[in-house]
């Protein structure tokens, strides 16, 4: 390991990943390393992740970003979850919203006295008790800390915005800061003749870049992780078999809706994100199932508004790379590996990547259990969210395609079998460490596609039948006036 002080870091490829990298380091590490960029004007972004989780507004704060200016340069809207259609069976609708249903109690998640209403006949959906769920299905948006009158949590959020324009606003925070951006395409990586430590880049020009630290932010190319440095990628297509994405703009046709919705089809899902300016729209799919023309005619199918580009193609392979962190080269984003858009989880792996890094941060040189580490937390990371995932396609029961069959009889990673086998016979889920997605998003999503547990906690037991159904009621009304008393989503972005 290299036991030179780390001074220079050099930000390889821009987009969301390499400006979010420069930003953060900038903004908390600018006094003691200089931060360079490379990119070129001449390289596409594939800039198709344009929603977001709830954890990017913790990034944001910590960048000193005021909220509103954000939405107006991003041409942003909000999310309070995902709408997912037709994924239990054709007509089924249920949404993955942010925030708490209804109300914990101690040892005993709401979830069990749901269950238990519903064995007795008592009529509810379990999304009558969601304050996001309510506030989304009526355009509805304010900031909202706690539920009127309760010590209950209100309105938990994240963002839909332009990638693109995400990325230029970040780039003019990082040039404000003393960020160098280099434009140009880099066509020789440097190495130690004995380490393989990175030592530069050349560009095209002939201009050297050098530093003691790169962050490898070129795409799915991995123009440093990879192609120099070799590291290797684990693949996971036999557990999410899509392999390609078909995206195009629309222009907006109605009210800006505060969710994104995920629709399925024959052989994969298809994304629609409002922003103010635009709807993201996209079929994600699977092409041993469909054909890329098939794929097209799907999604201009089923699209809102009419196209404002034609449709493009993006292949892929979901996976992560073998190693995250490798010699002194760092890969975030597409460089690091892939995992559909299905919960928004690009930009939050980004971030997590980064906020990880600066825990880690090397001062005196790079050393082996440092790196070992970050990669250990990057694996586990990466693993919790792709079972995640595959929850989705593993719990159908849709017979209309072979696709659907062949998801819902595959072989699954055993952590995501206990998982479901756990969930079915006692109605329990638990969230394992620092894992991004909490019990609530697991109940969702496996009540949502109809996994409808066989028992629930005996402590749901500890109220009579009428005060169960009195809890219920009271947890409706407290919802419903709430979300009554909201202004429009369209009204909060205007008076942003």
């Amino acid at each position: 390991m290299k036991s030179e002080v780390i001074n220079r870091v050099v930000v390889v490829g821009g987009g969301t990943a390499g400006w979010n990298a420069a930003a953060l380091l900038v903004r908390t590490l600018g006094n003691v390393i200089s931060v360079t960029l490379v990119e070129s004007d001449d390289i596409g972004i594939v800039g198709v992740g344009e929603a977001t989780i709830p954890p990017i507004i913790n990034f944001n704060n910590a960048l000193g970003i005021e909220e509103s200016d954000f939405l107006k340069a991003t041409q942003g809207s909000i999310k309070l979850g995902i709408q997912f259609e037709n994924w239990g069976q054709v007509g089924d609708s249920y949404m993955h919203a942010f925030g708490n249903v209804g109300k914990d109690f101690a040892f005993c998640s709401f979830h069990n006295y749901w269950l238990r209403s519903q064995q007795e006949g008592i009529s509810s959906n379990f999304w009558d008790f969601s304050l996001n769920y309510q506030t989304a299905k009526r355009n509805k948006f304010a900031k909202l800390s706690q539920l009127p009158g309760t010590e209950l949590p209100g309105l938990s959020y994240a963002y839909h915005f332009d990638a693109g324009l995400y990325a230029k606003y970040l780039r003019g925070f990082c040039e404000m800061r003393g960020v160098e951006r280099v434009e140009g395409i880099i066509n020789q990586v440097r190495q130690h003749a004995e380490t393989g430590f990175i030592e530069a880049v050349v560009l095209e020009s002939g201009e050297v870049v050098e530093g003691d630290l790169f962050l490898d932010c070129s795409g799915f190319r991995g123009l440093l992780i990879e192609q120099a440095l070799e590291t290797g990628y684990e693949e996971w297509g036999h557990w999410l078999p899509c392999d390609r994405a078909m995206a195009v703009p629309t222009v907006l046709t109605d009210e800006i809706r505060p969710y994104t919705r995920s629709i399925a089809h024959r052989a994969g899902w298809q994304w629609n994100i409002p922003l103010q300016h635009r709807t993201g729209n996209g079929h994600v799919y699977c092409s041993q199932y469909v054909s890329d023309d098939e794929a097209r005619e799907v999604l201009l199918s089923h699209l809102e508004g009419e196209p404002l580009a034609e449709p493009r193609n993006i292949p892929f392979k979901t996976g992560r790379r073998k190693k995250q962190w490798n010699k002194n080269c760092i890969s975030l984003g597409l460089a690091s590996g892939f995992l559909e858009p299905l919960e928004s989880t690009s930009i939050h792996l980004i971030q997590a990547g980064l906020r990880r890094l600066i825990q880690h941060f090397p001062h005196k040189g790079i050393k082996q259990a440092e790196v070992d580490e970050f990669n250990r937390q990057s694996q586990i990371e990466f693993e919790h969210i792709r079972d995640f995932i595959i929850l989705h396609y593993k719990v159908n029961q849709r017979s209309d395609s072979q696709f659907w069959i062949d998801c819902r009889n595959m072989p699954i990673p055993d952590s995501l079998g206990h998982r479901i086998e756990l969930f079915k016979s006692s109605g329990k889920v638990f969230k394992e460490g620092d894992e991004l997605f909490h019990e609530i998003a697991w109940q969702q999503v496996m009540i949502g596609q109809n996994l409808i547990p066989d028992d629930y906690h005996p402590l749901a037991h500890n109220i009579t039948t009428e005060q169960l159904q009195g809890l219920l009621k009271d947890l409706k009304t407290l919802v419903d006036s709430a979300v009554d008393k909201l202004p429009s989503h369209d009204q909060f972005l205007k008076s942003s």
